[in-house]
């Protein structure tokens, strides 16, 4: 293997400065008061510097070589041999000179592995959006490693809410597993590492917040349950807690009814209807809760209960290992769920209870106003309830029958046949009007679709000249 020397010559500043007259002369001194004779303290500190660089290097140059690497240390350009000790046998046995290897140092806090938050955004460029606890490959540092993320968004109160997808054009947060990195980090986030992927490779850029942070990421927890006994303004809920523990965690927590009703869940209910043990001496049933609510509830209410519950974070980063292994091989680490699902062609799970379904309430029937006789009679005319009882019996002119007389049988039908040809017309006339409705919706749909075209391209020219303008002007206030 043939080496190549390459050299850099480097212009270094030699202390020597024109004269203020030169100066002068040079530029056409039109303002001759407004530098002074006398050269400055930092034009003495400079010259000062460079005098004592000078007398260093005449003296380095009279010791031997040792001497010179012990007190000066390695100089730029100089060839190095590195040992190194507890190489992986793969790399020695699949190294390619072709390819360089990058030999650095990190600092003394890189070396722990903890917690990073980092703000990231999804790439324009790249078509999908990413999902929570899907295996990525980020490029941080000096480290390039496959983690497990979990995004999430800081809301106004400062709560870090957990999202199950990256924003579309926002930034998010985003809180994995690995060696620490030094805060304002740059992140670039890859999901494979493959040559011939047809679309962009760069998923996501981010950059480190902070790390080893101990942040809480949080998700929504509705529960669910209902009464078992009802007293006036008193409940007790059941099939919402497992235990009279859980109970005690969520003391004091305010619950809703779907019709509206406000409660709190005070304690874990005592032996009472509902909450008795099914054999004799046995034990009361756990998890059942009493709630007070703002007016008294129905059995066939539903009691919810909106909670957090903190979401973990999952201990796991994967080294990559493309060096120990052939250049023409692409590192495989841990695979997507949508991945597993497509090698082996399984179906994605449909929970039934998830599709939204037409919401379907019986009409509630009231019972009749009853007003008492005694109360009626103080009531004022207008006030009194006018409602005339049903007859048993209709009357005789609703019973008998109508027979017509020819006349008349002729005229009924001709009226009949009169509605019928009325009916017709207004049918028809009603599909026409729809029909003509229809055209006129399609039209000034594209008719807005071509304004709305047009505008765009009136935007477009209008942010071209102002980009132009702008490039102008700071070319000027450049120049």
């Amino acid at each position: 293997m043939k080496l190549l020397s390459v050299t850099l010559t480097i212009s270094t500043y030699d202390g020597s400065e024109l004269s203020e007259e030169e100066l002068d002369d040079k530029h056409g001194a039109k303002f001759p008061g407004d530098r002074p004779k006398e050269s400055g303290y930092f034009d003495k500190l400079k010259e000062e510097i460079e005098n004592r660089k000078q007398m260093n290097i005449a003296e380095l140059n009279d010791l031997d070589e040792a001497t010179r690497l012990e007190i000066e240390g390695f100089q730029t350009g100089t060839y190095l041999r590195l040992e190194i000790h507890g190489l992986p046998f793969e790399m020695v046995e699949h190294f390619d000179p072709c390819h360089p290897v990058l030999v650095g140092g990190i600092g003394l806090g890189e070396e722990n592995v903890g917690y990073m938050q980092a703000r990231l955004k999804r790439h324009r460029w790249h078509k999908k959006v990413l999902k929570t606890r899907d295996p990525i490959i980020v490029s941080i540092g000096w480290r390039r490693y496959q983690t497990v993320p979990v995004y999430a968004i800081e809301d106004q109160n400062g709560r870090h809410r957990m999202l199950k997808y990256t924003p579309e054009h926002m930034h998010c947060l985003a809180m994995f597993w690995g060696p620490l990195a030094p805060p304002n980090t740059g992140v670039v986030a890859f999901q494979n590492l493959s040559n011939n992927q047809a679309t962009f490779r760069v998923t996501a850029t981010a950059v480190v917040l902070e790390f080893n942070h101990a942040s809480k990421i949080v998700k929504k927890l509705k529960l669910v349950g209902y009464p078992c006994k009802i007293f006036k303004k008193t409940a007790l809920i059941k099939d919402m807690f497992t235990s009279d523990l859980e109970i005690a965690r969520f003391e004091g927590a305010a619950v809703r009814t779907v019709s509206g009703i406000r409660g709190q869940v005070k304690k874990a209910a005592n032996e009472e209807i509902g909450n008795q043990p099914k054999k004799k001496g046995g034990q009361p049933k756990e998890g059942i809760a009493r709630c007070t609510f703002e007016d008294k509830i129905k059995m066939s209410d539903i009691v919810f209960l909106r909670a957090w519950t903190q979401v973990e974070v999952p201990n796991f980063y994967n080294p990559l290992t493309t060096a120990l292994q052939p250049r023409d091989k692409t590192w495989q680490g841990m695979k997507t769920v949508a991945e597993l699902r497509r090698e082996h062609d399984l179906p994605i799970p449909v929970n039934k209870d998830s599709f939204y379904k037409p919401v379907e309430r019986k009409p509630k029937k009231f019972n009749p106003l009853v007003i008492p006789k005694s109360l009626q009679a103080a009531l004022p005319f207008a006030s009194k309830p006018k409602d005339i009882p049903s007859r048993r019996k209709p009357l005789l002119e609703n019973r008998r029958a109508v027979v017509m007389e020819p006349h008349e049988r002729k005229v009924h039908a001709l009226v009949q046949h009169l509605r019928l040809i009325r009916h017709d017309k207004i049918k028809k006339r009603k599909i026409k009007e729809e029909k003509k409705r229809k055209e006129l919706e399609t039209q000034r749909e594209k008719d807005e679709e071509i304004t709305r075209k047009r505008r765009r391209e009136e935007r477009r020219e209008r942010y071209r000249e102002q980009e132009k303008l702008k490039k102008k002007t700071r070319r000027n206030v450049d120049a």
